[in-house]
């Protein structure tokens, strides 16, 4: 059983702090899935992925294409990963059953602490996984830097 991380957005949007997690998860070995709500939020997310610099190029695809299960990210919507994720990273309010988060590595929720409806979703997130027995960390960058305010 892993770990889920709460990554609390109140300075960066989702578009910069989403590469620095999906480049620490490929450095530490995991094949990761992030998963968002809409087609039209992957679509975005993967034009932002191919924009980034060429040094820190991060080998993604969106699912529903033939070489899913190669993928070393593979962004979707739905709850299965064919890429045999390690890493789960949610975005725009996606959310994980305990039962299936035991079976990661690692959880990443990132979530904007500008909204309150992303807040209040990310609390229950919380409750969810911690109540069955998943650690939870939860991080900050209220102050610039991140830094980890919670460890259950």
């Amino acid at each position: 059983m892993g770990m889920a991380m709460f990554y609390h957005l109140t300075r960066s949007p989702l578009e910069a702090t989403l590469p620095m997690i999906l480049s620490r998860s490929l450095e530490a070995g995991w094949r990761v899935a992030v998963r968002a709500t809409s087609p039209e939020r992957l679509r975005a997310l993967d034009d932002r992925l191919w924009l980034g610099d060429a040094d820190s190029f991060l080998p993604h695809g969106v699912a529903g294409g033939d070489y899913d299960a190669d993928q070393p990210i593979l962004l979707t919507t739905a709850t299965t990963t064919p890429n045999r994720a390690n890493c789960l990273v949610l975005v725009d309010g996606a959310a994980v059953d305990p039962v299936e988060a035991a079976g990661f590595e690692r959880i990443a929720l990132i979530f904007d602490g500008n909204d309150d409806g992303a807040v209040a979703a990310a609390r229950l997130q919380w409750k969810a996984l911690t109540d069955a027995g998943i650690s939870a960390q939860y991080w900050s960058e209220a102050t610039g830097r991140w830094e980890k305010k919670a460890d259950k």
